[in-house]
């Protein structure tokens, strides 16, 4: 009926006399259809013409007031009927604004100022409903609305007015502006009296309420700020409270971690930290109720599905030097329980307190970790395999020094595995360095979880732990490589609802196989990976599937790209409808940017596929989303990801993302502003405080994931282009170099220079501006070859060398130098990747300008430090630098290397050049005489 009543009500528009009375006659007698409520409904909600949508509106209202007159008071005052009219008033004003229907708006007046107190929860309920329907349009009232917010506040012995009320301040507070700001600060203390006594009258209502502490944070931080010591106070209280409900205690719990996150300086300055700390850890190391097992530790554990305090007090945000004591009480408790919220605790300060740990506190933790792994209890176990995932995490590079601790207590918990929950065990393949000796066991209990588990998560975890290994063995998985790929063919044949989230993760494993069991192995199957993941996107609309598909076809294309031909219509189809999709992704500049996970395995398709239509409309959108993100946003978290993603569009795409006017600018100008600390995110801590450490590491990192876009910008652009941005940017980042920076400004100044610096290596134009930055750069580096810090010094090595590669012979006069300090560092360096650094960089002198480098004294003592021991990278800047000496001086080269022959390194690297540079290799070896040419080719084929 709503199709036929459409037509009817568009023709009433129509300016033919005659039309609008046959539209009239036909409207009376569809007023005559029971079904004309519905219709009328629908039309006005789902009708394009939006005359037509205001005639639905009004008609809809006249007809109401008409039948309500005939439904008797006692049906007129059921809540449920109640609710059915407020509802169907929200709806009429998403159409019909209320200024033009001021019997609303007199409804309202009157009934929430009524001294019936049952009137004024019927005009609250309905003001609830029609302003969370559409804010926007009150806007006009909202003084008025604050004003009357401040007077039903002081309700208390009505705690449904007190309950609606609140719904309504969380609606509008997102759209309020400086001129309500001081109305809404008064409401603050009004606010939690409220909320208490709703505590007492309805948890469930009181636990939604407390949703306004959210939207006030979220949009207008000031606004509590003048009452953050009463907020926390009273979340506290929640918190600790065990009689209330769950959800109660856990956005009490979000609340605190919140203003942690964006007032940390204003919660220390308020002495807040010890009573939130004395609130936390007993939540944190609380035992569950007899009987039952905290949900990540039980079997059938659903990991992140559950919300309790105990979960919500892990993240609450910790500050290393006050948490330890807590810490240690728990570590050395009787208790199980309280062993494990102290293990539970360390995981969370491995991600907050990262560069305070690796310096100070990382091998007293670690021993921690490895008593607790044989804990005689379950839950302690598990906790500090967790905590050893979080360290192999954020910890890097320092926790690998640790393997040989730590692989074997893995591979004892491991063997037990039918006494462990395998949700854990994803945790404990972030380290790559050892795993071979292992993996037999490792495969033997993911493949009989694959086999022989009936219940699908236990499955989704094995499968997701495959792809961690995966990771880490690369080919060495191999052997193991069909029973896998015939297991994940299998779940992705299955388009059952149940299957979903385990085939969510198996296309994930499926692509990481792809790009680490080789290329031999994954071709022959690639074709049929297309299809089935073509397959699933037909029969399957799901936005996570898809964006895991996307991810299989980039992975895909990488390994063997011919056989996507045969399939790009259906996959460009899939890409492009997912562009106008508004599941996770949405071209048009207000899409929510938290929402990237669609976003980019899209991206690196596009990229992959090179669709360039698809390509370059993704573009247009998302790098000025990036940008009004990183300034706009108020989570490092988020902006540390927006930056992320921004480095890899720009490195994937180079010029295809730089080419709108005035983009590169853009992105430069957001550089220096996080550099500068002038964005939202970094501004939200306030000034009341002086920086705590943790805050002074998010933004260290922060500023990290920012300076990793200078060489981005620098590998993508002709160096003369990007000159005048870089120009602006190197003062920002030379600033970190001083020696009263910190260890990790230091590390990342230098670091990002000589990343810089390796960029400019590749594109046109390099060599003249690296020339012109070297009488700047090189004090800076040379002091930086001198610090007490071996990854600065490494860092300032590494940079020196690729100085030497960009400029080539424009620093020949610094070239003594240079050489004169490596020979130094060399002489006393101990720490094996800075040697092999060192290494790299001499060889880059060579081949950049070899006439500056005395070989008879420079080639010896290289050679005497190879093979690298650590930074494997560098070996194919050792053999080309071979190879280039060979084809500058065949003769000399060639006596070096024979006057070294019996030294082991020798033949390591001997053989290096012949499997790296084969015809480079072969073409010497045949020009050599015969019996020198007969003892080369033995030196490199014998066992």
């Amino acid at each position: 009926m709503s199709e036929e009543l459409e037509r009817i009500l568009a023709r009433l528009t129509e300016p033919d006399n005659a039309v609008i009375q046959q539209a009239t006659a036909e409207l009376k007698q569809a007023f005559k259809d029971p079904a004309i409520i519905p219709a009328l409904c629908a039309v006005m909600t789902g009708s394009q013409n939006p005359q037509v949508r205001q005639s639905a509106a009004v008609m809809l209202r006249m007809r109401v007031r008409k039948h309500w007159k005939k439904i008797s008071p006692d049906h007129r005052e059921r809540h449920t009927v109640r609710h059915s009219l407020s509802q169907l008033c929200a709806v009429l004003v998403k159409h019909e604004t209320p200024d033009r229907w001021p019997a609303l708006l007199a409804l309202l007046n009157q009934s929430t100022k009524s001294n019936n107190p049952q009137d004024r929860q019927v005009g609250l309920l309905l003001l609830s409903k029609v302003v969370g329907s559409n804010p926007e349009p009150f806007k006009p009232h909202y003084k008025q609305l604050l004003q009357l917010f401040g007077t039903v506040l002081l309700d208390l012995n009505n705690p449904t007015a007190l309950y609606y009320c609140i719904l309504t301040l969380t609606a509008i507070t997102a759209y309020t502006g400086t001129e309500e700001m001081n109305l809404m600060r008064s409401l603050i203390p009004k606010l939690l009296i409220a909320l208490k006594h709703l505590i007492q009258a309805d948890q469930d209502q009181a636990s939604e309420a407390m949703e306004v502490f959210d939207e006030l944070m979220e949009s207008e931080v000031s606004i509590v700020v003048p009452h953050i010591a009463e907020i926390v106070r009273f979340c506290l209280e929640i918190s600790a409270d065990v009689s209330l409900s769950d959800s109660l205690r856990v956005k009490a719990l979000s609340c605190i971690a919140v203003l942690i996150r964006l007032k940390s300086k204003a919660v220390l300055k308020h002495k807040l930290l010890q009573p939130i700390l004395q609130v936390v850890f007993p939540i944190l190391s609380a035992a569950p109720p007899p009987g039952e097992e905290d949900p990540e530790d039980e079997e059938n554990d659903t990991e992140g599905d559950s919300e309790n305090p105990k979960h919500f007090a892990v993240q609450v945000d910790l500050f290393t030097c006050f948490t330890l004591p807590f810490t240690q009480a728990c570590l050395s408790s009787e208790n199980p329980y309280e062993r494990k919220g102290g293990l539970m605790c360390m995981a969370v300060l491995a991600e907050g307190c990262a560069d305070h740990i690796r310096t100070k506190m990382l091998s007293s933790m670690l021993q921690t970790v490895c008593r607790s792994l044989s804990d005689n209890n379950q839950v302690v176990r598990s906790a500090a395999l967790f905590a050893l995932g979080q360290f192999s995490e954020h910890l890097q590079p320092d926790v690998s020094k640790f393997h040989a601790e730590l692989m074997p207590l893995l591979h004892g918990y491991l063997s037990a595995v039918n006494q462990t929950k395998i949700g854990h065990m994803t945790k404990a393949f972030y380290n790559a360095d050892t795993i071979n000796p292992y993996l037999p066991t490792l495969m033997e209990t993911m493949l009989s979880a694959l086999n022989n588990a009936e219940n699908l998560k236990l499955k989704e975890l094995a499968v997701s732990a495959i792809g961690a290994i995966a990771n880490a063995a690369k080919e060495m998985l191999v052997p193991y490589f069909p029973p896998i790929i015939e297991s994940l063919k299998g779940f992705l044949t299955d388009t059952s609802e149940e299957m979903r989230t385990l085939q969510t993760q198996a296309l994930d494993t499926l692509s990481v196989l792809a790009r680490t069991v080789g290329k031999e192995v994954f071709s022959p199957l690639a074709a049929e990976c297309v299809q089935l993941g073509l397959n699933l996107t037909d029969a399957v609309d799901d936005p996570d599937l898809r964006r895991c598909t996307y991810s299989l076809f980039s992975a895909v294309s990488d390994v063997s790209p011919d056989c996507l031909a045969p399939h790009l219509p259906p996959i460009t189809t899939v890409m492009l409808l997912s562009l106008r999709s508004t599941e996770g992704v949405t071209v048009s500049v207000d899409f929510s940017i938290r929402s990237t996970g669609t976003l980019n395995p899209l991206i690196n398709s596009c990229i992959s596929l090179y669709i360039s239509p698809a390509l370059h409309k993704l573009l247009q959108v998302v790098l000025p989303c990036f940008l009004e993100a990183v300034r706009q946003d108020r989570e490092r978290q988020v902006v540390m990801g927006i930056l992320e993603s921004m480095n890899a569009v720009i490195k994937s795409c180079q010029g295809e993302a730089l080419q709108a006017p005035g983009i590169v600018a853009e992105i430069s100008n957001a550089i220096k502003d996080v550099l500068k600390k002038k964005t939202v995110c970094q501004d939200v801590g306030g000034d009341e405080a002086d920086d705590d450490e943790q805050q002074a590491e998010y933004d260290a990192m922060l500023q990290e994931f920012a300076g990793e876009g200078i060489p981005v910008l620098a590998s993508a652009l002709p160096a003369e282009t990007f000159y005048p941005h870089l120009n602006d940017l190197l003062p920002l980042i030379m600033s970190k170099a001083k020696p009263s920076c910190t260890e990790a400004d230091r590390s990342f100044s230098i670091g990002t220079i000589g990343e810089t610096l390796h960029s400019l290596v590749s594109v046109a134009g390099g060599r003249a501006v690296a020339g012109r930055l070297s009488n700047r750069l090189l004090p800076v580096l040379v002091a930086g070859v001198r610090d007490s810090d071996a990854e600065v010094r490494n860092n300032s090595v590494f940079a020196l060398g690729a100085l030497a590669q960009a400029a080539g012979p424009i620093v020949a006069s610094d070239y003594p130098v240079m050489l004169s300090l490596f020979s130094n560092l060399l002489s006393k360096e101990s720490d094996p990747r800075v040697i092999d650094n060192l290494c790299a960089a001499l060889c880059r002198m060579i081949m950049s300008h070899i006439e500056g480098v005395p070989l008879e004294q420079v080639f010896p003592a290289l050679v005497a430090c190879l093979p690298l021991k650590e930074d494997m990278e560098e070996n194919k800047t050792i053999y080309s630098c071979l190879t280039f000496l060979y084809s500058h001086n065949p003769v000399l080269s060639f006596l070096y290397l024979f006057f070294l022959e019996t030294q082991n390194t020798l033949l390591v690297l001997l053989r290096g050049l012949a499997q790296h540079h084969t015809k480079e290799f072969e073409s010497a070896v045949m020009s050599l005489p015969d019996e020198q040419r007969n003892k080369m080719t033995m030196a490199v084929t014998q066992s």
